[in-house]
């Protein structure tokens, strides 16, 4: 039920959001301890959907600014406390590798390509989905989506402060506050 309720969710936010302001919409583990989350590593998220270049440093380069703001660090290492992956749907398409909260992350059988060379679907604008895993046992602790996060066809000013905004709300909810 948990997972009809996610998908339904999903598909809400990415029809309303070609109407409705970025809103984003996200889930968490209970049992998870937020508090002990402080580094962070970039992972690949199986057969995501991929951005240009130069859009991906500034998705990447605004995430990590949010980020420090909510207390984590980008590790310098191969290990962190949580792997961060993230995927694009364009409005086009409404193909999206769904995770519920729970799902191990398993590294894709090769590296993320860097490059808009490789053979993958490479999207310019569209709903943002990010994923937060633990690091020690591979399990997905938060998720959050905002549609309409980047629009590649914006003149580069308007493009920024659409993500701004967009990131902002991605991560409005974390860390989750615990019920008491």
């Amino acid at each position: 039920m948990n997972r009809f309720l996610l998908v339904f969710f999903v598909f809400l936010a990415l029809g309303a959001g070609r109407v409705a302001a970025q809103n984003a919409t996200s889930g968490f583990a209970g049992d998870a301890d937020f508090s002990k989350y402080k580094t962070y590593k970039w992972v690949p998220i199986e057969s995501a959907q991929y951005l240009d270049e130069l859009t991906s440093g500034q998705l990447t380069g605004t995430l990590q600014v949010e980020l420090a703001k909510k207390g984590l660090t980008r590790s310098p290492s191969a290990t962190a406390d949580l792997y961060i992956g993230y995927q694009i749907v364009s409005g086009d398409s409404k193909h999206l590798n769904l995770l519920v909260i729970g799902t191990e992350y398993h590294p894709p059988a090769e590296a993320a390509p860097e490059t808009s060379e490789d053979t993958s679907t490479i999207i310019h604008s569209g709903t943002l989905v990010l994923y937060l895993f633990d690091s020690a046992n591979k399990r997905l602790v938060w998720w959050s989506l905002t549609p309409n996060a980047i629009d590649a066809d914006a003149n580069p000013d308007k493009k920024q402060k659409r993500l701004d905004k967009a990131i902002e709300k991605l991560l409005n909810n974390y860390p989750p506050k615990k019920k008491p």
